[in-house]
């Protein structure tokens, strides 16, 4: 349908999970493409699946001159920028008497850091009438146990993404942010837990869905694509929950 018939969009944390899925569907439907990643050898895996108009960068969100280099290597190419996906995230689950300085660092660096400096960056870039869209999580809405300093970290990028929807209205930029609930990807698996227990800890999560199950990657790639799109002109300053009703009841 090529809904984003040559917009350049740059998606970061885009070699796995969401932010793969988005640069997929991005590009079927006609978006020009930056693949960003921290990993060289995931990116280089991703370059071999994806179809279109794409450059991968390599870039840690959370290094101050990883996100000018991102931005100048996207402009290079392909002019200013359409689409500013901030999508990047960890979520390593620490108990409050366990947490520690270079746990709060290493979540709030690539959670908050990351995407307020990319933005900074991009700014001059992004074209009048663009969009800037992060990755929350309903997390900053519901207490879960063990996620405080990931919550947190949510619940301040949410603050800013406020502040940034009236700092940048003039331009007639749109920001906007997707809160996934439980979704599979590869996040999960980065937690630096026993496999048994992210398992279990899933279940319980998938139970307290009222859909019953855990979303996909591919659904919330949809919502990208939707809010990224003129579909969605009028939409601007929120956070859509896709959780399948889980921060709803």
């Amino acid at each position: 349908m090529n809904i984003l018939k040559n917009k350049v969009a740059v998606i970061t944390g885009a070699n796995s999970g969401i932010g793969l899925a988005t640069a997929k569907l991005y590009l079927k439907e006609g978006a020009k493409v930056v693949v960003s990643g921290r990993r060289q050898e995931a990116l280089d895996e991703v370059a071999k699946e994806l179809e279109g108009d794409f450059i991968t960068v390599k870039a840690d969100v959370a290094i101050p001159e990883d996100n000018k280099r991102l931005i100048k290597e996207a402009t290079d190419k392909y002019g200013n920028i359409d689409i500013l996906f901030l999508n990047a995230g960890v979520a390593t689950p620490t108990p409050t008497n366990e947490i520690t300085e270079e746990h709060y660092d290493a979540v709030f660096n690539i959670n908050v850091k990351g995407p307020v400096l990319a933005t900074k960056e991009a700014l001059p870039h992004i074209n009048d009438g663009g969009t800037i869209l992060f990755t929350n999580s309903i997390v900053h809405q519901k207490g879960f146990d063990g996620l405080g300093i990931y919550s947190a970290s949510k619940g301040a990028l949410r603050a800013y993404q406020k502040v940034l929807t009236s700092e940048v209205k003039s331009r007639g930029i749109r920001v906007n942010a997707i809160a996934p609930g439980p979704i599979d990807t590869p996040i999960y698996g980065k937690m630096g837990l026993p496999e048994d227990v992210v398992e279990e800890m899933g279940k319980g999560f998938a139970q307290k869905v009222p859909l019953g199950r855990f979303g996909t990657s591919e659904e919330i790639a949809k919502s990208a694509l939707f809010l990224a799109s003129d579909d969605a002109s009028y939409i601007n300053g929120i956070e859509l929950e896709v959780d399948g009703g889980l921060s709803q009841i």
